[in-house]
């Protein structure tokens, strides 16, 4: 059983950035496709992002498209988030979780499972 654990979150100000990380234990991540999902207060969780297992393909929702990055380091069994341009709307509880079905489909969180504990990112001035 994977167990993934968030870190990175933090208050930054508008046009900040920040790095997230989603360490793995109890498994490997090689062979998981990781997504990044976030909930702000009084929102449905929604996808972000998702690295693929087998080719290392990412997939983005538009909001995020050109300002975000997800990538992973198998040799420290990590995936990465890196946030550029930041803005207040991006303000949410950051998870990572598994991939199920490996098809990347962010908008169906339940084919998503060991999620993280999440990790605040507060964007303000």
């Amino acid at each position: 059983q994977v167990h993934l654990v968030e870190s990175g979150g933090g208050l930054v100000q508008p046009g900040g950035s920040l790095r997230l990380s989603c360490a793995a234990s109890g498994d490997t991540l090689d062979y998981y496709t990781i997504a990044w999902f976030r909930q702000a207060p009084g929102k449905e969780r929604e996808g972000v992002s998702c690295i693929s297992s087998s080719d290392g393909n990412a997939y983005y929702i538009n909001s995020v498209r050109g300002r975000f990055t997800i990538s992973r380091d198998n040799a420290k069994n990590t995936v990465y988030l890196q946030m550029d341009s930041l803005r207040p709307e991006d303000s949410a509880v950051y998870y990572c979780a598994r991939d199920l079905t490996g098809g990347c489909w962010l908008h169906v969180p339940r084919n998503f499972d060991s999620w993280g504990q999440g990790t605040q990112v507060t964007v303000s001035s």
